[in-house]
């Protein structure tokens, strides 16, 4: 019968930082497994590192019972060599002064040009759907406050204007910052999301900033929250004068996904199901991807979220049998198909198939070698499987290059 002592982890991972989060609230591992309704044998192996604890619905439980915030469980931010910490900086210097007006000359009010903020809003978007996260940290400082600029210099309809290519820049922000583990940081940005986009006065605009904001509820477990934004925001787009609009359909789409995140997160398999099978329905309906608001909805996004909710769920055969059947087109975001491939290899490993979860994570790192190399679960899963099989030459050095031998 086990008892009920603690086993004491001497290697830092995510469960010995749950194990140091149990110990602050001066519980058992026993108090733990009631309180989260887990074997008192899942606690323990979650705690000496036998088990991977990579799934977000486990984690969420685990910190909403201790009352922590999850990257005290999953550790992030990690430091990554490569990463730019001088980028990192003057983004979140512009986010502070996101309603600051700015200090002008006349030469630098004379000098806002909107259609070179459209071209440089569009590039820094696709820097960022290319995983090109060197470049995106490099642009979005400047991008920022000149975008900031010129909403207090123009007026009326072009300040509106200028306020979609701001919430834009945000977002770009927000993606990026939450790609480098930042994600009080990534908060931040889609708080600055949600404030530019209501003075944009679109309403499509900032139902999109919605869709963000309810990522973040989902993100801490407060599911609750998050459906109410999400239902909010489909009885909306169901309204008569949107239909047939194939942006309100594209977003539409994009809110069913991410209700079928929730769901899933909330161990609500049928619900998330039942949100999947209607982002379905409207990828048939647009026939093709969109990438309205930088959301990049259509059949094929579903498809990839069909191989995503079963990895969600914990049903690593069934999400196997899934993205067998997938193709990606080679022209298709570098950053979508890395968290493709990530998920590939998260659902491979679940499967039980070692030899594959390597090559998915790999595949994911040379697509996007930032985003795979900070992914609390790639780091979680490729540290069991160095730990328990040794690998050597180029999967240790990917190991290395993760942060986890």
């Amino acid at each position: 019968m086990p008892t009920d002592h603690d086993e004491t982890p001497t290697v830092e991972h995510n469960g010995t930082r749950l194990a140091a989060a149990r110990a602050a609230r001066g519980w058992t591992q026993s108090r733990l497994a009631m309180e989260t309704n887990f074997s008192l044998a899942a606690v323990k192996a979650y705690e000496r590192g036998a088990r991977s604890l990579d799934r977000a619905a486990n984690i969420l439980a685990l910190a909403r019972a201790l009352k922590c915030h999850p990257t005290d469980i999953t550790g992030a931010p990690y430091y990554v060599p490569g990463s730019d910490d001088g980028a990192v900086s003057a983004i979140k210097r512009e986010l502070l002064r996101y309603n600051r007006p700015p200090r002008l000359t006349d030469r630098r009010a004379d000098d806002v040009d909107l259609a070179d903020l459209r071209a440089r809003v569009a590039e820094a978007n696709a820097w960022r759907q290319a995983a090109a996260m060197t470049r995106t940290g490099e642009v979005l400082p400047d991008l920022l406050l000149d975008t900031r600029i010129a909403t207090h210099v123009l007026e009326s309809d072009e300040r509106r204007e200028a306020y979609g290519l701001l919430c834009s820049a945000y977002e770009a922000a927000m993606q990026y910052l939450y790609k480098m583990g930042l994600v009080s940081d990534a908060t931040l940005a889609t708080e600055r999301v949600l404030w530019a986009a209501e003075r944009t006065e679109d309403p499509l605009r900032m139902l999109a900033a919605r869709w963000y904001e309810s990522g973040e509820y989902i993100g801490i477990g407060e599911h609750d929250e998050a459906a109410d934004i999400l239902d909010d925001g489909l009885a909306e787009l169901s309204r008569p004068q949107r239909r047939g609009d194939p942006v309100a359909v594209s977003l539409a789409g994009a809110y069913h996904l991410k209700a079928s995140l929730n769901s899933a997160r909330a161990y609500d398999g049928v619900s998330a199901w039942a949100h999947w099978d209607r982002a379905e329905a409207a990828a048939s309906e647009l026939g093709s991807d969109r990438n309205d608001f930088e959301l990049v909805f259509g059949p094929t996004n579903v498809a990839i979220w069909g191989v995503s909710l079963p990895v969600e769920l914990g049903r690593g055969r069934d999400a196997v049998r899934r993205l067998e059947r997938i193709v990606l087109p080679q022209d298709y975001s570098r950053e979508r198909r890395a968290h493709f491939h990530i998920d590939a290899g998260r659902a491979h490993y679940l499967a039980g198939d070692h030899d594959s979860a390597w090559d998915a994570f790999e595949h994911a790192e040379r697509l996007a070698p930032q985003h795979a190399r900070m992914h609390p679960a790639v780091r979680e899963n490729v540290r069991l499987m160095t730990a328990k099989y040794r690998r050597s030459g180029r999967r240790m050095e990917f190991a290395r290059r993760v942060g986890v031998a």
